[in-house]
């Protein structure tokens, strides 16, 4: 027993003594976890650098766009050809994708030798011998009387403009073709397949291997959206968001990324990690000074570095007593197959002494145990440095994703992952050490660079379906510049009929006078109280005007809910609690006691007969009170201030708020002579010759007409360019049939749509993998704030997502850039239709004026025009390109509700007191 324990003694301390040799003899190829994460920093400059279009020249990692911007989503079906060239054999390959909720698929194969002559040989003879494999592989399948859409896997470092072209940019591995470096690879398949009459395929997507990869375990874990070659080459590729790729144009949406990282540190980047061996290595290679990165990792290279460590130290005495084989000393004698048998656990140390008697090399039992320590190193360096370039990916994709933790798959293939014995295990290691905020699974892929290569062209078919869908239906939102003119005249045909007496009664357009028949000069002055009624909340203001050179305009006010039942209640209820809010403002400021001159502003249809007498045509923007339309608002009002009994006032002027829009930048700009409101609803006022108006009496001057143009297309003559989305948001509405024009321009309505139009994108399998949520069933979710968030510029399509998240829809990347594309189509529509009108107003102006070109200011209110990142542009572009003879100022105006009615009632005080004199 004793002799025993004294033998295993003897061979564990024999063990360390060799093992301690040979790792003070290759200490720079051991790395410490300081050192990695060094590497992992480099790489990420590099990755950086990459992606720039400045510095993407000099870059040695190319990050080179693949033009797949899409991943697997288990809805793609068909069958597909693919072949793949590459690797150590070609490989013709037929898949079939099957859309049974189970996202299978079958892959049926055909290996086909790669003779030197051909890989060695010219552009011709390589894709003609390509080509003849694939009508080999057609006939043997009985597939020649298929036209079928074909996946090319090139495993070779492209750049890409387009997903099927793809300029070689240089040769790696074994491969040295004449005549291909520089040239399209797809057009020279195309060119050999075409010489074959019998056969009919369709080159839809050049792919690389490691893109493949990914989209192959894509296929079977939705998480995946990185791959990883080890094997005879290495790389990498990874989904990257579109904003940060200089190269390639557009922002929306995410690409893969070819890193083609073997070149990383082919600009001395890795020079103080290269050891002697590794330049030695690189000197005897192919392609000396490139793909230096590859040489330390790849398979095609690891043997051959153990050959040069091994030579070395047998030449110091320090192996083999000191005598070296012929064997040792030929280039490729010992191969990866060697050193992955040589590591095995438990048979390694027989395997390497086999393997080395083989090289004549007689070896003794410390012999093996430092060779295979040798081996152990180089393949733990490989997979150190392979595991540093991955965790930068893993980190840019959690930054670029702004989570502080992420979970994601890495696709991973290559003979040197799977056949090594200790190699998969060394790397998850070591990655999960370096990126310990990623939860990462690593998916080994089957077949990447076929089943891979059938899935991007599965993918791009898919895609390219969807495009016309989703282009079908947000069709009907384009509207043409001859559709916006026939809009133009025929909102100019409905204005004269709301102006003429035997038409008004039946006009949809209303043309209400406003008797508001000047705009500011700047002499107004004194205090004035405003009221503000036109959505759920209401203002009261005091506002002091001075005039002089001192002129200026205060404000205070206070805000006030309108609550649900009151604004569906009675009229009585809605009047009181008005007044309660005006006293309680009143007590506030001090004032109860005084007589104020008043300014209502009334931001619904009124009919007015006096600048202070308003009945309401109609409630609109929810509220539903009853007993108040065909009402006098302001006799309403006076009744409940007489109710109350508190305090007395001076209603002077009922207002609209489109009005008071143009009363305010009046006060700025005497030039401004419309308002506009793009907001909550729509609307326009603008000032016309008291001659234009049969309905009030009198030639003489001006006065603001509110058109009420939400009413427009009310009458049908707009039904050829409404949607069948905005007909389900009229019949959902309260008062259907009604306001029409403005349920395609304004923000109470713009958010419904897009809800109608996701609701209907989702039923065709387009959006949120066909599951409608609850919330989206819910009318009104989609506020119309939510278009202007996720239509700006500014905002990734992370950020699109979480504003998703929040309403409760679980979206992918590619849902969000279809949700923004609705967002933008609708708001659009909406920009330009309220252009067309406004340009038909302005076109009026200029007519009455009688000028052949006319200046003028449109003032504007409204959060749909000041909020949202490109309406007020497509807007303004619109009434430039449909009333080129009118140059068009759009001015913000500043609280038109509040500050317009105190100044409507400060130029009623005015006129009327020039009036009086």
């Amino acid at each position: 027993m004793f002799a025993v324990h004294l033998l295993a003694f003897h061979f564990t301390k024999l063990k360390e003594d060799q093992i301690k040799k040979v790792d003070r003899y290759l200490y720079h190829m051991r790395l410490s976890d300081d050192t990695l994460l060094d590497v992992m920093t480099r790489f990420q400059a590099e990755m950086v650098k990459g992606l720039g279009r400045d510095t993407n020249p000099t870059a040695t990692v190319k990050m080179l766009p693949s033009f797949v911007r899409s991943l697997p989503d288990g809805s793609e079906k068909g069958e597909f050809l693919a072949v793949d060239v590459g690797g150590s054999q070609f490989r013709a390959h037929q898949v079939k994708v099957f859309d049974d909720g189970k996202q299978s698929s079958q892959l049926e194969s055909k290996f086909y030798p790669t003779p030197k002559e051909v890989i060695q040989g010219n552009r011709a003879e390589l894709f003609d011998y390509v080509s003849d494999c694939l009508l080999d592989f057609m006939e043997t399948k009985n597939l020649k009387h298929k036209k079928l859409p074909l996946g090319f896997t090139f495993s070779f470092p492209c750049k890409q403009t387009k997903l099927e072209e793809g300029v070689l940019l240089s040769w790696t591995k074994h491969f040295k073709v004449r005549g291909v470096q520089d040239t399209d690879v797809v057009s020279s398949l195309r060119e050999a397949l075409q010489k074959h009459k019998d056969i009919d395929v369709d080159v839809l997507a050049l792919v690389n291997d490691t893109v493949g990869t990914m989209m192959t375990c894509g296929y079977d874990d939705q998480r995946c959206e990185v791959g990883l070659i080890i094997g005879t080459g290495t790389n990498a590729c990874y989904m990257e968001e579109m904003r940060h790729i200089d190269l390639v144009e557009g922002d929306e949406g995410r690409m893969c990324i070819n890193t083609e990282w073997g070149a990383f540190g082919d600009d001395g980047a890795l020079d103080d990690l290269r050891t002697e061996f590794d330049r030695e290595l690189d000197l005897g290679s192919l392609n000396p000074g490139k793909q230096l990165f590859e040489k330390m990792i790849s398979s095609l290279h690891l043997g051959e570095l153990v050959r040069l460590i091994l030579l070395k130290m047998t030449k110091e005495g320090l192996l083999f007593n000191g005598k070296v084989s012929t064997a040792l000393l030929t280039k490729g004698k010992i191969e990866m197959k060697h050193v992955s048998a040589m590591e095995k656990y438990k048979e390694g140390l027989s395997n390497t002494k086999e393997i080395l008697t083989e090289l004549n090399l007689f070896p003794s039992e410390e012999d093996c145990i430092a060779v295979q320590h040798v081996c152990t190193i180089v393949s733990f360096r490989s997979a150190n440095l392979c595991a540093a370039a991955l965790a930068a990916i893993l980190t840019r994709l959690r930054e670029n994703k702004k989570l502080l933790r992420m979970r994601t798959t890495v696709g991973i293939d290559g003979g040197l992952y799977k056949t090594h014995p200790q190699y998969a295990k060394r790397l998850h290691k070591v990655v999960r050490r370096l990126v310990p905020n990623c939860d990462v699974r690593f998916l080994l892929s089957v077949s990447g660079s076929g089943r891979g290569a059938a899935m991007v062209t599965a993918v791009a078919y898919r895609l390219a379906a969807q495009r016309k869908q989703i282009d079908a239906t947000l069709a009907p939102f384009l509207l043409s510049l001859d559709t916006l003119r026939e809009v133009k005249n025929k909102m100019r045909t409905e204005l004269e009929y709301g102006l003429k007496r035997e038409t008004q009664a039946s006009a949809t357009v209303k043309m209400l006078p406003t008797y508001v028949c000047g705009t500011p000069d700047g002499t107004e002055k004194g205090k004035f109280l405003a009221l503000d009624l036109g959505g759920t909340n209401f203002r009261v203001l005091l506002v002091k005007i001075r005039s002089g050179r001192r002129r200026s305009v205060q404000m205070y006010n206070k805000i006030f809910a309108i609550p649900l039942e009151i604004m569906q209640g009675t009229g009585e209820e809605l009047f009181d609690h008005i007044v309660q809010c005006i006293a309680d403002f009143l007590e506030y400021m001090g004032i109860k006691g005084a007589r104020l001159p008043l300014g209502f502003t009334f931001s619904f249809p009124c009919r007015q007969a006096s600048i202070d007498k308003g009945t309401l045509v109609g409630w609109t923007k929810g509220f539903k009170a009853t007993d108040c339309e065909g009402e006098d608002v302001v006799d309403m009002l006076r009744e409940a201030i007489r109710r109350r009994n508190e305090f007395d006032l001076d209603i002077v002027a009922v207002v609209n708020d489109t009005v008071g829009t143009m009363m305010t930048c009046g006060y700025e700009d005497p030039n401004c002579e419309i308002g506009l409101i793009a907001g909550t609803g729509s609307n326009v006022c603008y000032m016309e010759d008291m001659k234009n108006i049969e309905i009030v009496e009198g030639n003489e001057g001006k006065m603001c007409i509110n058109t009420e143009w939400g009413g427009f297309g009310d009458n049908g003559c707009i039904d050829n360019i409404r949607t069948k989305y905005d007909k389900e948001v009229d019949e959902g509405s309260l008062n259907p049939g009604k306001q029409r024009y403005e349920k395609m321009t304004s923000g109470m309505y713009l958010g419904e749509i897009v809800r109608q139009i996701l609701i209907d994108l989702t039923r065709q399998g387009l959006l949120f993998r066909g599951q409608i949520s609850e919330s989206l069933r819910k009318r009104g979710i989609f506020e119309t704030k939510f278009l202007s968030q996720i239509e700006s510029d500014r905002l990734a399509l992370l950020q699109v997502r979480r504003i998703l998240q929040q309403l409760g829809l679980d979206s992918t990347c590619e849902d969000s850039i279809i949700v923004k594309e609705v967002c933008g189509a609708v708001s659009k529509r909406a920009a330009q239709l309220c252009g067309a009108g406004l340009a038909a107003i302005v076109e009026k102006k200029r007519e009455n004026r009688g000028v052949e070109h006319l200046q003028i200011t449109v003032g504007v209110d409204g959060t749909l025009y000041k909020l949202h990142p490109h309406f007020s542009r497509v807007l303004r572009e619109t009434v430039k390109e449909l009333a080129p003879q009118c140059d068009v100022t759009f001015m913000l105006s500043e609280d038109g509700s509040g500050k317009g009615a105190a100044l409507i009632t400060a130029v009623a005080k005015r006129l009327h007191n020039v009036g009086q004199k």
